[in-house]
């Protein structure tokens, strides 16, 4: 077990540098990603656009500028190319928006996804497993964001009942928060929602007929220990890495359509900024913080599947 924890820490590292380097190469070499000509402007003359390109070190190699703005990342002392603002503190400073809308929504989705999961899966083939396969069908085809900006007009705008956008900090009103995020949280937890709860479904139905469920059974196992016992727990294990991987491309950017429409003002609305203008030290640092949150959830939701099946560990 703890060599395969550091096998996965490993890994974790070189994903990040590769992400990062390609991430950097790809903003450099696309037409018209020379950073110098659209500091400059349009009625810039080559003298200016050359003396930029030296002043920020334009000039120099690829790897060079690579190792630079790696360096000034870690030692947050990068600035946008455009805004001159330091990206570590931006993107601290919006990282709890969008980590609030994240984690709140990706309870809702992991644990609505098991129970409805669960649910169907016991009552296969009844009225209301297809009521709950139709409803989770439109859930996952129906778009997020004509979703968000259907619930943002009537439920805030219209009816008043939640805000209609914006974002209140937990330390100054914790009721406030809870309900400035609650729509977000259900909208973008939705359509998730609705593909755990088809994997669980499924997973579910195979387990319970599997011979260890059938000798449970016939040992004199309680039902409800049969089900929590043996059932969820080798149900569940696909979706503990799904979730982890879901849960951080919403951390990472995931959820930027959701944040536009209520107004929140996170990491995802900061990165589309960042790209609309071809920033290359904006696009990196959401980049790596995006990649950070994906190789290190991967990493936890590996282990703890390790934990949970020994089995593994040994692959």
């Amino acid at each position: 077990m703890t060599r395969f924890a550091a096998r996965r820490l490993a890994s974790m590292a070189l994903v990040l540098i590769a992400v990062s380097f390609l991430t950097f190469l790809i903003f450099n070499v696309i037409p018209n990603g020379d950073p110098a000509v659209r500091m400059a402007g349009r009625a810039a003359t080559d003298a200016q656009i050359e003396a930029i390109r030296e002043d920020w070190g334009f000039d120099r190699g690829i790897l060079a500028q690579y190792g630079e703005t790696m360096e000034k990342l870690f030692t947050a002392d990068l600035v946008s190319y455009f805004t001159r603002d330091n990206v570590v503190d931006e993107i601290v400073a919006r990282a709890p928006r969008t980590l609030a809308l994240a984690v709140g929504a990706a309870v809702l989705w992991m644990v609505g996804g098991v129970a409805v999961g669960m649910y169907g899966a016991l009552r296969a083939g009844g009225r209301a497993d297809r009521a709950v396969t139709v409803l989770a069908l439109v859930a996952v085809s129906v778009p997020v964001f004509w979703l968000a900006a259907l619930a943002s007009h009537y439920l805030g705008f219209r009816l008043g009942l939640f805000p209609n956008g914006g974002y209140v900090a937990f330390a100054e009103d914790p009721l406030g928060w809870v309900h400035h995020l609650l729509l977000p949280w259900a909208v973008l937890a939705l359509g998730l929602g609705a593909l755990y709860s088809r994997i669980m479904r499924a997973n579910v139905l195979d387990a319970l007929g599997e011979d260890y469920v059938r000798a449970a059974r016939a040992k004199g196992i309680t039902e409800r220990r049969v089900l929590t016992r043996h059932v969820l727990r080798n149900s569940i294990l696909p979706l503990v890495s799904l979730w982890g991987l879901d849960f951080a491309a919403v951390v990472g950017g995931g959820a930027i359509l959701v944040e536009s429409v209520f107004d929140l003002d996170g990491v995802g609305q900061y990165a589309a900024s960042g790209i609309d203008s071809l920033d290359v030290p904006v696009v990196l640092g959401v980049t790596l913080f995006a990649a950070f949150f994906i190789v290190v959830l991967n990493a936890i939701a590996d282990i703890v599947q390790a934990a949970l099946d020994p089995r593994v560990a040994e692959r």
